[in-house]
Order: C-alpha cells, then sequence, then structure tokens
C-alpha cells in the first residue's frame, strides 16, 4: 500500500507507476535509511514522543530487517514505491501498528535527505581509501626511479629531460589535491536535514542535534526549507570526481601513447589489456581507454545535476528523485576507475633504457647549452640565439648536441666554450643541476 493513498480514489496508473517508484535504484539506500531510522526511533523515544518500549521494539526489528537484507534473506523482487516505503512495509509487517508510529515527525522529503547525505559520505570515504592505495602505489615507483630518466614533453614534443619519479609525482600532486578537496566537500555536506520534515519542520519535540550526534554529523541543519531541497553537496561530490576522472583521463592518455610501438616506453600487463578479434598481434590498451572514455560519462553526471537544480522552486520537487541514478553511475565509475589505474600502474613494466635513449634525441639538452654558456658570461637572449644555431648545424649534419665539435660551438659562441661542455650537458648533469623547489634534481 502506498505511503500517500488515504486521498486518492483510484489506484496510480501502471505506466505513471512505473515512472514513479525509485525502488530500482534507491535500494541501495537501505543501509542509510535503517540507519537513519534508528536513530530517529532513539530519539522519539528520547523525547517520550513514543514509549521507551516502543522504540526498542522498532529499533530491535529494524536492526533484524539490516541483518537480514545484508545476509540475502530478505526480497527485493518488489512493487515497492521506493525504499522508504519498503523498510516501513517490512517493519509494520512484523510489528503491527507499533511500526507505524516510526514515521512520526519526519517527512520522506528530509528522510531521502538524510539518506544521500549519509550514502555520499559513505562513499566519499570509499573514494578517499582508493585513492589512498593509488597514491602508495605511486609512492613506491617514485622511491625506485630517482634516477630513471626520461623525457619531459611541452606541445608533445621534447622539452627537457626528467627523471620517472619526477613524472609520476606530478600525478601524485594532482591527487593529493583531489584527496583534500574530497574531506572539505566531506566537511561541508556533515550536517543532518532529519527533522526538518515536509519543508517547514514539526510540532513535534524532536531533539534535532541528538539525531545529529547519532549519526556522526557535526550538527543539525540550520533552514528546513533549505534542508529538504539541497543538493549542493551531491554536485560539488560529483564535481570533485569529474576532476579525479580528467586526472586519471590524462594518465590514461599518456599510458596509452607510451605504449605505443613509436614510443615503448612502458609495457602494460596482460591482467589490464585485450586482443583484437582480426589481428592476432594486437594486444590493446583497452582499460586505459575506457577510463578514459568513463570521464564523459561522470562530467554528464555533473551537467545532469546542476540542469535538474537550475530552476526548482523551493522546497522539495520530484524532480529531484533524478538525483539518484546519474550520482549513484558516476560514483560508481570514479571509484572503479581509481582502483583500475592502481592496478595497471602496479603491473606496468617501465621500459627503462627506452626512455633514457629517448633522451639522446630532440635536442633535449638544448637549454642546458644556453645555461652553460650563461654561466660563460653571454646574456641569455644572445645564447639563446646561438644555441638555436647550432640546432640548425646540429639537423643538417645528423648530429646531436652531445655530438658537435668544439670549433663549431666556438664558431657559434665566440669561443666561450670548453670540453667541459659536455659534462655539463650530459642527461644525468642536466637533470641533477635543477634542483630548485619541485624540480627533478630536488627530489
Amino acid at each position: 500500500m502506498a505511503l500517500w493513498g488515504g486521498r486518492f480514489k483510484s489506484q496510480l496508473d501502471e505506466s505513471a507507476k512505473n515512472f514513479n517508484d525509485s525502488f530500482p535504484f534507491d535500494q541501495r539506500l537501505y543501509r542509510q535509511d535503517i540507519t537513519g531510522s534508528i536513530a530517529h526511533t532513539k530519539m522519539l523515544a528520547k523525547q517520550n514522543i513514543i514509549t521507551q518500549s516502543e522504540g526498542d521494539l522498532i529499533v530491535k526489528t529494524l536492526e533484524d530487517i539490516l541483518f537480514n537484507i545484508e545476509n540475502g534473506n530478505i526480497d527485493f523482487n518488489t512493487d515497492a514505491e521506493d525504499i522508504h516505503s519498503f523498510v516501513e512495509a517490512l517493519l509494520i509487517e512484523k510489528i503491527g501498528d507499533i511500526g507505524k508510529k516510526l514515521h512520526t515527525g519526519r517527512s520522506r522529503n528530509d528522510q531521502v535527505a538524510l539518506d544521500m547525505k549519509l550514502y555520499v559520505r559513505d562513499n566519499i570515504d570509499t573514494m578517499l581509501h582508493t585513492l589512498d592505495s593509488l597514491l602508495m602505489t605511486i609512492d613506491d615507483i617514485i622511491e625506485v626511479n630517482k634516477n630513471t630518466y626520461m623525457p619531459g614533453f611541452t606541445h608533445m614534443q621534447k622539452a627537457q629531460p626528467i627523471t620517472l619519479s619526477h613524472y609520476i609525482a606530478s600525478y601524485r600532486e594532482m591527487f593529493k589535491r583531489d584527496y583534500s578537496r574530497l574531506i572539505d566537500t566531506k566537511k561541508r555536506l556533515n550536517e543532518c536535514p532529519l527533522g526538518s520534515a515536509a519543508l517547514a519542520g514539526t510540532v513535534y519535540n524532536l531533539d534535532r542535534e541528538y539525531v545529529a550526534r547519532e549519526l556522526g554529523f557535526d550538527k543539525a541543519t540550520e533552514n528546513s526549507l533549505d534542508s529538504v531541497s539541497d543538493r549542493d553537496y551531491l554536485i560539488e561530490y560529483l564535481f570533485d570526481l569529474s576532476i579525479i576522472m580528467m586526472h586519471l583521463s590524462r594518465l590514461s592518455e599518456e599510458i596509452i601513447i607510451f605504449n605505443t610501438d613509436d614510443y615503448r616506453y612502458i609495457t602494460i600487463s596482460d591482467k589490464f589489456s585485450t586482443g583484437s578479434s582480426i589481428m592476432p598481434q594486437k594486444k590493446n590498451p583497452d582499460m586505459a581507454e575506457l577510463i578514459r572514455g568513463k570521464v564523459g560519462r561522470v562530467y554528464g553526471s555533473l551537467v545532469s545535476m546542476l540542469t535538474t537544480m537550475k530552476a526548482l522552486p523551493l522546497a522539495y520537487n520530484k524532480d529531484m528523485q533524478e538525483d539518484k541514478e546519474v550520482s549513484f553511475d558516476a560514483m560508481d565509475n570514479a571509484i572503479h576507475s581509481v582502483e583500475l589505474m592502481n592496478g595497471m600502474l602496479k603491473n606496468i613494466e617501465w621500459n627503462k633504457e627506452n626512455m633514457e635513449e629517448a633522451c639522446l634525441s630532440g635536442f633535449i639538452n638544448a637549454t642546458d647549452v644556453a645555461d652553460y654558456l650563461v654561466k660563460k658570461g653571454v646574456a641569455f637572449r644572445d645564447a639563446h640565439h646561438m644555441v638555436g644555431e647550432l640546432i640548425l648545424i646540429c639537423e643538417e649534419k645528423n648530429l646531436s648536441l652531445n655530438d658537435l665539435d668544439i670549433g663549431t660551438y666556438n664558431k657559434i659562441c665566440g669561443n666561450v666554450v670548453s670540453d667541459d661542455i659536455y659534462e655539463e650537458i650530459s642527461l644525468e648533469t642536466c637533470v641533477k643541476n635543477r634542483k630548485t623547489k619541485g624540480a627533478p634534481g630536488a627530489m
């Protein structure tokens, strides 16, 4: 029976019912819904709105329902409208009219607002744990690759030599910022909406701060209208997930590029690769490509929520039921993407010789030649021009700057170059001499 059927003369049209019901997707909120109901019941008993014995019976029965759901003893194959009516119907079925007292002093509006906040808070904790694991994997790569040289790029062209440690540490900084954003979001959302009822509070003597403490919130929300219509915390979390996915996508793109035959900087494990149905030689980086592709879905969830909320009048509107499917999809895909990236990085083979060999082409030490000339008293702008001329000569003769003879150097640079230039522009020196904070030589 619907929770709201008293003033209706006929049943909801079947197609309208299917369109309206949220149980197929909000059933995953069962733990949060029951946890919130237990806290609400304890408060009702404490405030003498129901008797202590009634409260104890309701709490015990709700705990039994939670246990049986989590152990697969309750069938979710039902025509319930939503998770709230499903749990309440089970409660009433087990203890009769006393179960009908559970909903005293609350509405499904503040109930679902609570459930979503609890779910998002739990999901943030899961994502924080998942990011922790990824950051530990990155730290392991950093630790053993401080002397593994590779090209650094700008505009997809070789720019200056760096180390693998320095390269992967850049993603550590990105994911650390992501971690920090999640902490901030969790702090902002941690106010309890339960007790706001439909939109204007209730006549019952509720202790909202007690419920907030029971559920681990910092405090109860301040305004009942805002409490039932607020989804800012969800939008903010989807934004956080979108940035995480953007960072994962950038790393995925480079994994895909570095894995190609033209680069061969890495070899992706068979555990995270697939093949072709027609080309036997193929070993495709499908997991990295899928992570890159999932970004669009997470971005879409954020835009969907922003669009849903953009013109909603106060307070609750049924439009807000649309917050769940897109958000659950984004949360699931973001967490799975971080987990997959962690697995890929743990199993990647870094082809160190290929990366170091790649540093020997593309005039990757050109800036270091200019810096050498500056040490010899040449103005940097003049040194920059001289090195440009040297590169033209190297290109004509198919040489690197390391191969160029001293005579040619001095012809272009005004007889300031000595044999020490070759040590100064060696790969190891180029990296180690960059010791400013944040540079590869400072690691």
